[in-house]
């Protein structure tokens, strides 16, 4: 589970700012919360802003995080890594990118980070907790070196095989380290999705429905609850036929994708809708394609309920960048609620999401230690804080009894547009 995240230097983050999933000692929504060992965690947490205040570049670092990781093995010694930092100052436009975060595995607390160029890694350092314990170093990577601790057995001796370029864990997992792996694991276990792209993730979600395992009793029972209309959904699975690409496409493009799928199935979905009389009674059924009959809204509910379903079973962390995105307020609230919920949510998933949507903005849903600001200052670095943690201009903090959406809009939380009468 995510304990906090820490980015620094970069895109809009020049200075350090943290994501903490750790909850407060504020007394609502007990039940938002996920007791492990010592530690209390939120099972979800959002983030407002203003549009370009830096709310997708938080989603963006954390999973650029992860590529950078699962990536490092595939790097050869003279290849460039994904670098961007905060290019309006001169004091960080070549300083490192700074990434940290903090997770829990079978209650143990492991804390991995690295600062990184374009060319190398300039540190690294992995530290682990275990129950009350102290937290004990593993290693530590700085220019000089790799210093490796002895409960670190498994990176011994292969200091000096870690080119400039790579990362330490991702060197010793490949050759078999055991906390290694479990590092590389847990960042497997976290997705990263745009709820304005969603098509991305229709093939697996088909595939999840097809197969009939694993969260399509629940996606269908989601699917009634919200109302959209349809009572079932078929999904079928076809050979290919050039007759399933685009009209528009040239002759040519279409030959030779029809070569290059010549004996491939091919997953799509149906709709079932009642038909009715006159009198309203059910008479029939008709199969909608979803993709031409279906609303925007309705398709990406499908398309999404699959990584969701995936997530709550899985006990993992869902990353969305414009959740809300096509979607009734309503219907992201229960996504929304689905996570809160321990019945639900039995594996203690996270979900973390960016938002407009101010009518989630209600103590119903939230606490306040679960819902984040974006905010850009005078020199267009991003600042990041929680609503538990703001104070107010007289130095109180905001009641758990406050109009969450109305002082949001009227700018008392800050995080709002800036708009002239010019």
């Amino acid at each position: 589970m995510l304990v906090e995240f820490t980015v620094g230097n970069f895109l809009s983050f020049k200075d350090k700012r943290t994501l903490s999933f750790e909850a407060g000692s504020i007394s609502e929504l007990p039940e938002n919360v996920i007791k492990i060992s010592k530690y209390k965690l939120l099972r979800s947490a959002v983030v407002y802003g203003a549009n370009s205040s830096g709310k997708s570049n938080l989603i963006k670092a954390l999973d650029r995080m992860r590529d950078v990781l699962l990536n490092s093995v595939k790097l050869n010694d003279k290849d460039e890594l994904d670098y961007s930092p905060f290019l309006l100052s001169n004091q960080s436009e070549k300083a490192p990118t700074y990434f940290e975060i903090e997770f829990i595995i079978s209650e143990k607390k492991y804390r991995y980070g690295f600062e990184y160029n374009n060319v190398e890694i300039v540190n690294e350092w992995l530290f682990i907790k275990d129950g009350t314990k102290k937290e004990v170093a593993q290693f530590i990577r700085t220019p000089e070196g790799i210093g490796v601790s002895d409960d670190f057995k498994e990176g011994n001796g292969k200091e000096s095989s870690t080119n400039n370029n790579r990362l330490f864990v991702s060197l010793v997992a490949q050759l078999g380290g055991s906390i290694s792996k479990t590092i590389i694991e847990w960042f497997r276990n976290y997705n990263v999705l745009s709820g304005i792209d969603h098509k991305d993730y229709k093939g697996f979600t088909l595939k999840m429905l097809h197969d009939k395992f694993n969260g399509c009793e629940e996606s269908l029972s989601l699917f009634q609850k919200l109302k959209l209309g349809f009572q079932d959904i078929n999904v079928i699975e076809s050979e290919f036929s050039i007759s399933d690409l685009p009209n528009d496409l040239p002759e040519k493009i279409k030959v030779k994708i029809s070569k290059d799928l010549r004996d491939k199935t091919v997953i799509s979905a149906k709709t079932i809708h009642n038909k009715y009389d006159k009198n309203g009674k059910v008479v029939d059924s008709v199969l909608f394609d979803t993709e031409v009959q279906e609303s925007e809204g309705t398709k990406k509910i499908i398309d999404l309920s699959g990584p969701v379903f995936d997530t709550l079973i899985s006990g993992k962390i869902l990353i969305i960048d414009e959740l809300d995105a096509k979607l009734h307020p309503l219907l992201t609230k229960q996504i929304v609620a689905l996570f809160n919920n321990s019945k639900t949510n039995p594996q203690n998933a996270q979900l973390f999401f960016a938002t407009h949507d101010t009518n989630l903005l209600n103590y119903d849903l939230f606490r306040r230690d679960q819902i984040w600001f974006t905010e850009k200052d005078e020199s267009e670095q991003t600042d990041l804080y929680s609503l538990v943690e703001f104070k107010l201009p007289d130095g109180s903090k905001v009641r758990n009894d406050s109009n969450l959406e109305k002082n949001y809009i009227r700018g008392r939380y800050g995080a709002i547009p800036f708009i002239t009468n010019s």
